[in-house]
């Protein structure tokens, strides 16, 4: 099967292009530049964004890069668990909805939404966007902070997803942020971060926390076991999208495209329905005589490489890509 398409679906960039129409270029152009600034200062979301004006400008900026890598993930999820249908999702951290709007585009079972967010600004943006764009699901907000709030007032959901919220906590907040989302999981948990070492790391000790409290692995890790990777080394994975004209003008990018790299697991109640023997975890690199591979497996990382001479072995492989499972038998890998 093959992954969703990573831009913004048509309805949800409609729904934000009508709203930027109502400003100036200029006046977008500044906020993104604030925007850029604030965040390198390592300034959450809630505070670098201050206004409408710079929620249109991250809706236009950086919203489709988010959305991307997201929807990316879950994609991963459904192609290990084709009969996990969620019903009710909770997009943790929200921001302006990404999560949620990537959930309810691949998964339109989804009846229930609730976004969750400590910013009533963002809350109210990333709804009406929800219904601007035409989603069907029934939308709630919460008003609060996950990093220190206790257990929410609602049932555990079928799906949890916080995308590009734990990088904006403390290193202390993690594990009790964890056991938090963790209770809430009725079926799968999805966290995505940026693709940096520090995020990775972190990450990794979130997965760590969360196989203790007894989650099963779905991705992008092929087994149980702590990761292989050396220490100097960080999993990440990248989703090329195409950068919408308002995207180019309001940031002055002259590349028709961005590369979002971004790190990221999907745990659940359950596990996969054919876990893999094997992940791609860097770009294949192909030459005259065959392809080299970066894989975890077999609760190890290692390199391998498939000679073109080899034809049976390289002919399944040559399409495969960053990031994707490996179901051969291991000693055709």
């Amino acid at each position: 099967m093959s992954l969703p398409p990573p831009e913004l679906p048509a309805p949800l960039a409609a729904a934000i292009e009508a709203r930027l129409a109502g400003r100036t270029q200029a006046t977008l152009r500044e906020s993104a530049r604030r925007l850029s600034e604030r965040y390198r200062s390592r300034q959450p979301t809630r505070e670098a964004i201050r206004d409408e004006t710079d929620a249109l400008a991250y809706a236009a900026t950086r919203m489709p890069a988010t959305y991307a890598a997201i929807v990316t993930a879950l994609g991963r999820l459904e192609e290990e668990c084709p009969d996990f249908v969620p019903r009710r999702m909770i997009d943790v951290g929200c921001g302006l909805g990404a999560a949620a709007c990537a959930a309810a585009t691949l998964w339109p079972s989804v009846a229930e939404i609730s976004l969750l967010d400590s910013s009533a600004l963002l809350l109210r943006f990333a709804a009406s966007l929800m219904k601007e764009s035409g989603a069907a699901a029934a939308i709630e907000t919460i008003d609060a902070d996950f990093a220190t709030t206790g257990a929410i007032e609602a049932a555990p959901f079928d799906l949890v997803v916080a995308g590009y919220a734990l990088t904006e906590i403390a290193d202390s907040e993690l594990p009790a942020v964890a056991d938090r989302l963790w209770s809430q999981t009725s079926g799968a948990l999805v966290i995505v971060e940026p693709g940096t070492p520090r995020d990775h790391a972190r990450l990794m000790g979130v997965r760590a926390r969360l196989v203790a409290l007894g989650a099963t692995i779905i991705a992008p890790c092929p087994h149980q076991a702590p990761c292989p990777l050396p220490a100097d080394d960080w999993c990440h994975f990248s989703v090329r999208l195409a950068r919408r004209r308002a995207h180019r003008l309001i940031k002055g990018a002259d590349a028709p495209f961005e590369d979002e790299k971004f790190a990221y697991l999907a745990v659940g109640r359950f596990g996969a329905a054919s876990p893999p023997s094997a992940r791609i975890i860097g770009p294949p690199r192909a030459g005259k005589a065959g392809i080299s591979l970066r894989l975890c497996a077999d609760k190890a990382f290692r390199e391998t490489f498939i000679p073109k001479r080899d034809k049976p072995r390289y002919e399944k492989i040559r399409r495969k890509d960053w990031g994707d499972p490996l179901r051969a038998p291991a000693e055709e890998i």
